[in-house]
């Protein structure tokens, strides 16, 4: 049986390795990990169920149908499903044939008299005012529609960000991993833990902290990225190849809780910080190849090594950014201002 990694899997399918990661934690999917190594691989079963969702995907099928398509043996609740989706699509249809009708009138009346107000056209023809009125909106999907489903989309994205911390990262030495590659997360966060393990770190520095970013942050619509893992650790402290030894430099930062897998939290941070009237963005969005300064904490490090199988949703993770206060400076009055 043939298997891929998950960025071959991603290339060859077209599709990024965020989404991949997305339907395995949904259920759709599920990957396998080769003995000694953390990335994840995917059998021939697992490809072609990919293409599977890929294909229901391009026929407009939601997530939440495919999981119930995918995994019940009842054809009935497929049929259901398919039926249901067919409804909606006459629905459209129907309308977008009746605006194509209407607007093609529009053009026939308007090329006849380029002066005649539009008003004149609809208040004169009973039939397309009320084939206009007969209309449904939710069944279109007009621009104006999807800006104001975005923007509602935006607002309950940051009523979740709530619990905003501002925190000071005092500066540190650490071992750091890097990887470009498949998985990249999963094979620099293997190298990281195996050292604190084999090194008793935990031991030696009761305080470490872990971090992580991407490194570069993905660059096409195939999600291909690198990524760097960090643990604190002495100052005197030398580390085996080929992790590195750096220094960080610290600073302030806003830090917002995550359990893990909610990364698309990250848009919700980010439109957070362009929206707050104390603190501004201190990091470099021009610097792709860091994150931009970005960054990811593991808090509950210590109960990950301990117990390495624990469920993935159970970790809790800080999304780190770079911030600092916003200084305006209180114009002075003058002379006459002051009388």
């Amino acid at each position: 049986m043939e298997e891929m990694t998950i960025s071959q899997v991603s290339r060859s399918l077209g599709i990024s390795t965020r989404m991949l990661r997305y339907y395995e934690k949904v259920g759709l999917i599920s990957s396998s990990r080769r003995e000694g190594y953390s990335y994840r691989i995917y059998d021939d079963n697992a490809v072609t169920r990919i293409k599977q969702i890929l294909l229901l995907r391009k026929l407009r099928i939601p997530v939440r149908q495919i999981e119930i398509i995918l995994n019940n043996t009842n054809a009935v609740a497929t049929v259901e499903i398919f039926r249901k989706n067919i409804d909606e699509l006459d629905e459209e249809i129907t309308a977008l044939s009746t605006i194509r009708d209407i607007l093609n009138h529009f053009v026939e009346e308007l090329s006849k008299a380029t002066e005649l107000p539009l008003k004149n056209i609809i208040s004169t023809d009973d039939n397309i005012l009320a084939a206009i009125e007969s209309l449904d909106l939710i069944s279109i999907n007009f621009k104006e529609e999807q800006s104001a489903d975005k923007l509602k989309k935006a607002d309950e994205r940051l009523s979740k960000i709530n619990d905003v911390r501002i925190i000071y990262l005092p500066p540190a030495t650490i071992a750091a991993s890097h990887y470009i590659g498949d998985d990249p997360e999963s094979r620099a966060n293997f190298l990281i833990d195996n050292f604190v393990k084999e090194s008793a770190l935990r031991k030696i520095k009761p305080d470490l902290r872990r971090y992580g970013f991407n490194h570069p942050n993905p660059v096409d619509e195939t999600g291909y990225h690198g990524y760097e893992a960090w643990v604190t650790i002495p100052d005197d402290m030398e580390v085996p190849e080929p992790l590195e030894k750096k220094q960080f430099c610290g600073g302030l930062y806003a830090a917002h809780m995550i359990t893990f897998g909610n990364f698309n939290e990250w848009d919700a941070f980010l439109e957070w910080i362009m929206k707050n009237d104390r603190y501004e963005f201190a990091g470099d969005l021009q610097d792709q190849e860091h994150m931009c300064g970005l960054m990811e904490e593991h808090l509950n490090f210590y109960s990950h090594i301990e117990q390495p199988d624990v469920d993935l949703e159970q970790l809790q993770l800080d999304l780190l950014m770079p911030v600092k206060e916003k200084y305006t400076e209180k114009r002075k009055e003058t002379p006459e201002e002051k009388q």
